[in-house]
């Protein structure tokens, strides 16, 4: 009887257990459950916090809920971040994709 050879004498590398391989639906799902329970708990804080609060801001002046103003405020400071960050994102690949068009060479034509 000759020996078995594995994938990885193969020269193919190790293929991962089906417990630790990960899918994208996976990683979905867990970002969906995730997301539907930080929801829940705004809900609840702003369900707990209907106290009105004065806000001023650049002229405009009212009232709020303090739950209703915090979860503005949070959505402020989430875009304050957001926004440079994508943009950067962008600039990056912007980079990238002309790095590598430049590295290319020209084909002629016949």
């Amino acid at each position: 009887m000759g020996a078995r050879l594995s994938n990885t004498d193969r020269g193919k590398g190790p293929v991962p257990d089906a417990q630790s391989a990960r899918s994208g639906i996976g990683g979905l799902w867990v970002g969906l459950v995730l997301s539907a329970l930080v929801l829940i708990i705004l809900l609840i804080f702003i369900l707990q916090n209907p106290d009105a609060v004065r806000i001023a801001f650049l002229g405009w002046d009212g009232t709020l809920p303090a739950g209703v103003a915090l979860l503005f405020a949070a959505v402020a400071g989430v875009l304050l971040v957001a926004i440079p960050g994508s943009m950067r994102m962008v600039q990056l690949r912007r980079q990238a994709r002309q790095e590598t068009g430049a590295d290319r060479e020209p084909q002629s034509r016949p």
